[in-house]
């Protein structure tokens, strides 16, 4: 995907070399154009050297390091060979010029031609933010069918506090590929997904838990989310930002993540069960802090629900793809997962190696469909991971519709 990355001059410029850098991680091209004021808070060169293209600055260029100097006609190319325009940050002058059709420089001149998707990401003080003038042109900006990111409330540049900040750089990243996704293949479908680990208590302060990250079942609710479903994530405890677009329920035990899902089954028409859910939960923790002793200490486990097989047994026509992490035979306990708790497709993963699985940001998989010979998805990042699952999940649900 190519992405215009259009940059105001306010303090919140540095943030857009992080925008650019995590659109670029997650496989879009980036090219930058700047306005006069974006390049007293940072150079051309820093976003020249990020993206590894040449910075607009100017209708006719001034000959600044990293700049390209423009044709009359510039401003209508890069409009035409782009799939979207994100502007972070978007200052208050650029809404104006925005919403009133003024176009005195590069950006708001290729604004006017830009036809695809728009996504603006406003930054600026609080009282700016708030003032009337400036929430008259974001509601006019809306009408006409950009995409408001909103600000983050927080400590400002300035010293006070309240809404005006630029939201994260990951976030805004997110947000621009939701908006300008080309793949809608999943518009009409409600994905509930499981991610992360569950955590049983031992006592107060300990807890039973694994490894598990929750990354690869959160870029497949984005993934999903981007590509037109709406998704419920239910989560376990994980150190991650909610993705955009999706309806996030938090649990910590394995029995919370139980009713979670199985409140939420009769809207699902499909089910991605990615979380690492506990095997064990403790009988009876003590309400109070177990001291240590010299002594040996034993706690009794019982095993959690298995709730991959409970959803299995009354999935009817859902979709239901469910997760192996295996450290042997993961190909061979993913066929014994899906027929025994009933899937349409198992995602076997060999956890261990050295820079994938849990807690990377990279994974390597095998695709074992309930008919045909299974798909090994190579080492990439997990949103590439996530694509490829729901890639293969698009032809099952193919088929499941042609068969109602």
């Amino acid at each position: 995907m190519n992405i215009v990355l259009g940059v105001g001059g306010g303090i919140a410029a540095y943030k857009a070399a992080e925008v650019a850098r995590a659109l670029m991680e997650e496989g879009a091209a980036v090219r930058t154009v700047m306005t006069a004021s974006a390049r007293e808070f940072v150079t051309p060169l820093t976003f020249a050297a990020l993206t590894g293209h040449k910075v607009i600055t100017s209708l006719f260029g001034d000959g600044s390091p990293g700049e390209v100097l423009s044709s009359s006609v510039e401003h209508i190319r890069v409009a035409r060979e782009n799939d979207a325009l994100l502007v972070a940050p978007a200052t208050a002058d650029l809404l104006a010029k925005f919403a009133h059709g003024l176009a005195d420089d590069f950006l708001t001149t290729m604004y006017l031609a830009f036809t695809g998707p728009v996504i603006l990401a406003p930054a600026m003080n609080t009282e700016m933010w708030r003032h009337p003038a400036v929430q008259a042109n974001v509601e006019t900006l809306r009408r006409r069918g950009n995409h408001i990111i909103e600000p983050d409330s927080g400590s400002l540049a300035c010293g006070e506090t309240g809404a005006g900040r630029l939201p994260d750089p990951r976030h805004i990243a997110a947000e621009t590929l939701r908006v300008a996704s080309p793949v809608r293949d999943l518009e009409g479908e409600v994905v509930l997904v499981t991610a992360g680990p569950t955590q049983e208590a031992i006592d107060p302060v300990r807890f039973i838990s694994n490894r598990s990250s929750g990354k690869m079942g959160y870029a497949i609710a984005e993934a999903a989310a981007v590509r037109g479903a709406r998704v419920m994530l239910v989560s376990g405890p994980v150190s991650l930002a909610p993705p955009p677009g999706v309806d996030l329920v938090r649990v910590e035990t394995a029995s919370q993540m139980r009713k979670a899902v199985l409140d939420r089954l009769e809207t699902a028409t499909i089910v991605i069960k990615a979380a690492a859910v506990a095997d064990y939960t403790v009988e009876n923790p003590p309400s109070q802090k177990m001291k240590k002793t010299a002594a040996r200490m034993s706690v009794d486990l019982s095993p959690t629900p298995d709730i991959l097989a409970e959803v299995g047994r009354v999935k009817g026509g859902r979709l239901l793809i469910g997760f192996a992490a295996e450290t042997q035979n993961p190909v061979a306990e993913a066929r014994r997962k899906m027929e025994t708790k009933n899937c349409d497709m198992v995602v076997a993963n060999l956890v261990g190696q050295e820079g994938t699985g849990f807690g990377s940001n990279e994974n390597e998989v095998t695709l074992v469909p309930r008919e045909g010979s299974p798909v090994v998805l190579p080492r990439a990042s997990k949103r590439e991971i996530a694509n490829g699952i729901l890639d293969h999940l698009s032809w099952l649900r193919l088929s499941r519709n042609a068969a109602r």
